[in-house]
């Protein structure tokens, strides 16, 4: 079989002698919960995003819903259901939790086996992960104790500039060279409000956000061992062709996505119900 470059991978033989028909995975995170559907042989049946709101166990409720509609079943042709991510333990239907890191692991892994490190930048956190040659996680660093290389940086910011995010992405394509040298959410929208007063360009100003978030995501990769390479943007963001152009101008190596890497942490918790890679 010819080998997938990115996608979820068909190319390997799936043992579904004890594989279950059907198993979700979830990702409950602050801005958004995912939700994938694998069957028997480790093809996504269905999948779905939504808002994650107020409440964590609420959206995993609605989600669960939508995506069985989706895929034409009901609750109880579900084998297993994992959750992972921020709200995991929130979800009272899921019978068992594993940890994000792990789960982005497998599923990246699963959509291609080439990928070794993994950028993700979540609402609330961003993380780097480093995976060797059979999709196991050798290091990570996580970045949660600060908005600052978050997708919540970015909003904060755009909002700043009267924008919606993917118009300020846009918009950054035509700015040049302007700086945001805080990484603090409240001192860098500060900056931000000071550099509309002075009349800079909206276009420069958006720049500066984004190569700001830039440079806190890249500068994770310094903390971590083994060799980076074939590297991966998940997460929210990873259909955002600029900030996908940004990473790699930065890192000078090309930054690979899909839209289907948005689902990363999902599939890794479906992939964990199987018990397989």
């Amino acid at each position: 079989n010819t080998r997938c470059r990115f996608r979820y991978c068909k190319c390997k033989t799936a043992n579904t002698t004890d594989a279950p028909v059907y198993v979700m995975g979830i990702d409950s995170g602050s801005t958004s919960t995912n939700a994938v559907i694998l069957n028997g042989n480790r093809e996504i049946v269905a999948s779905a995003v939504i808002r994650t709101g107020a409440k964590s166990g609420e959206s995993a409720q609605r989600i669960l819903e939508e995506i069985l509609q989706k895929a034409n079943l009901q609750r109880s042709d579900l084998t297993k259901i994992v959750s992972t991510g921020y709200g995991r333990v929130s979800i009272p239907f899921a019978d068992e939790n594993v940890t994000e890191i792990s789960c982005h692991g497998k599923g990246a892994h699963y959509l291609n086996p080439e990928i070794r490190t993994i950028l993700d930048i979540g609402g609330q956190d961003s993380k780097a992960i480093h995976l060797n040659e059979k999709g196991d996680v050798t290091d990570f660093v996580m970045n949660d104790k600060c908005a600052a290389g978050t997708g919540r940086f970015l909003e904060v910011m755009a909002n700043t500039l009267s924008l919606r995010p993917n118009e300020m992405f846009e918009l950054a394509r035509l700015g040049s060279d302007t700086t945001i040298s805080s990484m603090c959410t409240v001192f860098a929208e500060s900056e931000v409000i000071g550099l509309i007063g002075k009349g800079e360009p909206k276009e420069n100003i958006a720049y500066a956000v984004v190569d700001s978030t830039i440079r806190k995501v890249t500068a994770q990769l310094s903390r971590m061992n083994g060799e980076m390479s074939t590297f991966c943007l998940t997460g929210g963001l990873c259909e955002c062709e600029y900030i996908r152009e940004a990473l790699s101008k930065k890192l000078g190596k090309e930054v690979i996505s899909s839209p289907d890497a948005r689902y990363a942490g999902a599939i890794g918790a479906a992939l964990s119900a199987m018990k397989i890679r």
